[in-house]
């Protein structure tokens, strides 16, 4: 018999292993998921006139922007878009958080960078799976991927792929506005990795926690986010 996995415990569990694998990726240095990509890039490139301007502040500022065009396409507001907002505050902090403390680990050996970019590109879709079974809203990333994907009755991993491909075109463009040919910031062989495989692999942890775990909810609080 399946076990049961309260959906609020999805929520804060997913999230606190988003900010982990991002931070992972990011300081073992072979190119950040196209996710958070555009974010990453336009960190590095304010942060040299502005150096507070972090890298989970670029997160949810962005996502800001994500949450307005999501409302503006679907010609709606929820209770679920501002309180997407707040998760991506949350989520900033964490990762900001993180990065202080990956920063502490060896990254000057290539094995243990190595090691690093897998267990965050594992993380990182292990947790996006956990967000998608929570009523609890999500980043805008996977908020936008969710209510695209059930407005209009798509797969959710291939509405994720298609995410993926897109966001990681404009962080390439950003990298060569920002910083010309001779320097690609935050892109690199593990972001076309995370971009070629990342939806593939949500899909395969959504199968695992599904068969073992059954998601619902501990407190009565779906319906305001519906």
């Amino acid at each position: 018999m399946k076990k049961t996995f309260y959906c609020e415990a999805a929520y804060a569990i997913g999230l606190a292993c988003l900010a982990l694998s991002t931070a992972l990726m990011a300081t073992a240095d072979f190119g950040v998921s196209m996710v958070v990509a555009p974010a990453y890039i336009l960190h590095l490139k304010v942060s040299e006139f502005l150096p507070f301007f972090s890298f989970g502040m670029a997160e949810y500022l962005l996502q800001l922007v994500l949450i307005v065009f999501l409302a503006v396409v679907l010609r709606r507001v929820k209770l679920s878009y501002p309180a997407s907002f707040a998760t991506a505050v949350l989520y900033g902090f964490l990762l900001d958080g993180f990065l202080a403390l990956v920063a502490l680990l060896p990254v000057t050996v290539l094995a243990v960078r190595i090691a690093m970019f897998v267990a965050g590109f594992f993380l990182c879709a292990g947790s996006i799976s956990l967000l998608f079974h929570t009523y609890v809203p999500p980043e805008a990333y996977e908020l936008v991927v969710k209510e695209f994907s059930v407005h209009f009755g798509w797969k959710i991993h291939r509405v994720k792929t298609v995410y993926d491909c897109v966001s990681c075109t404009v962080a390439i463009a950003l990298s060569l506005v920002f910083f010309g040919f001779s320097r690609l910031e935050g892109v690199g062989v593990g972001t076309l990795i995370c971009t070629v495989c990342n939806g593939t692999t949500i899909a395969m942890f959504s199968r695992f926690f599904e068969k073992r775990w059954d998601f619902r909810d501990r407190f009565p609080l779906r319906r305001y986010f519906s």
